[in-house]
């Protein structure tokens, strides 16, 4: 099974780098293997939208939940349908507008980004270069002006596509930070224009080249998978991944992208993207009590995880991996109901390791299927993972493909 191959230089896939997607490869390999050929399927954690757009190459009809409203955005422009000579004009208007125009110092003090976004920022660090950042927010007044939402939606997904790289920080799948030298390498007004127009060319060549596909049509439902997944209708397949259960907030990795482009404007609305993920950190307060769970495996993780409650760096860790699984039956409960005869459920799930003690989630989730109305069929190892720096990033934690069945 093909997972985490590379996939960044492909068309669409490009337009943003994606932290930790799995293949259009990996898609294809697993409807493959179903035994039949679905005609809808169902991606409860759409991210970079993977899953969606090769369903559409393929000819099947995809539903998409996506809680980050970014990636939501980053989503559904590769799957929308444009109107060439309309984008190109919006797209022209947009370069004349940044051109002839300079984003007010006022909106740069008075909106609400975190102290660090824009020079002097907190104590000599700063994510972008004053002036830089003045040009990043006149693109984006320019961009709020397009009267066409998909023309709109898409220039805002390109203009975020370049934010990190025009920064003075670099991410990776553990978060945010500073780059080597920044300060004797920052980025420019015109390096801002320059790779705008860029991100323009590359992804109307895509659109161009690739925008028929076997089916054009797309349902994408923005919020909480825990919520969202009750709207789904009937569907053949749900191919999925779910965020792994280790502690890491990945709300935290879009974080420029988010403030930058305006979804978020308050400390409230980054509180309540949080709390509308799954509980699988702990980064915020909020309950993790869980019950009920069928497992002798997971109850067995849990009370080891207790036993060792002084080697972990948070208190809260062995009822966020209950709570994690009780959020993934809640999922997989509802899917349940919305499945049609001879469904099947793929998930991609990683392991973690927390004090020494492994939460294997493949297994534990196979001996919670029948309490969701599944079969297990099969765990099958995808890769190894790393573990964290603090264990010296041995590749000891697996990746799986779990292959559910209705009951």
């Amino acid at each position: 099974m093909s997972s985490n191959v590379p996939s960044h230089k492909l068309p669409f896939q490009r337009w943003y780098r994606f932290k930790e997607a799995f293949s259009p490869l990996m898609v294809a390999e697993s409807l493959s293997g179903l035994g039949f050929w679905p005609s809808t399927c169902l991606d409860c954690f759409g991210g970079s939208g993977t899953t969606a757009l090769t369903s559409q190459f393929l000819g099947i009809k995809s539903t998409t939940i996506e809680v980050n409203p970014f990636l939501a955005d980053l989503v559904e422009s590769k799957l929308a349908t444009y109107d060439h000579q309309s984008l190109v004009d919006d797209y022209a208007e947009v370069v004349k507008k940044m051109s002839s125009r300079s984003a007010s110092l006022r909106s740069i003090r008075h909106e609400p980004w975190p102290t660090t976004m824009v020079e002097p920022g907190l104590k000599g660090r700063w994510i972008f270069p004053r002036e830089t950042f003045r040009r990043i927010l006149t693109v984006r007044e320019a961009i709020e002006e397009v009267a066409s939402p998909v023309n709109q939606r898409l220039l805002r997904i390109l203009l975020g596509s370049i934010l990190v790289d025009m920064s003075n920080v670099v991410i990776s799948g553990k978060g945010r930070r500073y780059r080597s030298n920044w300060n004797s390498t920052q980025k420019s007004p015109h390096d801002v224009v320059e790779a705008f127009k860029s991100a323009f060319q590359v992804a109307l060549f895509d659109i161009a080249a690739h925008g028929a596909r076997a089916c054009q049509s797309y349902t994408l439902l923005r919020g909480d998978s825990r919520i969202e997944v009750e709207k789904v209708v009937p569907v053949d397949v749900c191919l999925f991944s779910p965020p792994y259960p280790n502690s890491f907030d990945y709300t935290d990795i879009y974080n420029v992208e988010l403030w930058v482009l305006g979804y978020l404007k308050s400390k409230a609305d980054n509180t309540k993207l949080r709390i509308s993920t799954m509980r699988s950190h702990v980064q915020i307060s909020r309950d993790m009590t869980w019950e009920g769970l069928d497992s002798p495996k997971l109850n067995r993780t849990v009370a080891a995880l207790r036993r060792k409650s002084d080697e972990l760096w948070d208190p809260h860790l062995p009822d966020m991996i209950g709570a994690y699984f009780a959020d993934l039956m809640q999922i997989l409960k509802s899917v349940r109901g919305k499945m049609n005869p001879g469904g099947a459920v793929l998930m991609t799930v990683g392991d973690s390791r927390y004090a020494g003690v492994l939460v294997d989630v493949g297994d534990i989730l196979c001996e919670l299927a029948e309490g969701a109305g599944y079969v297990c069929e099969d765990v099958t190892p995808i890769r190894a993972m790393k573990t964290s720096a603090q264990q010296g990033w041995v590749a000891s934690l697996s990746e799986d493909l779990v292959r559910l069945r209705p009951s």
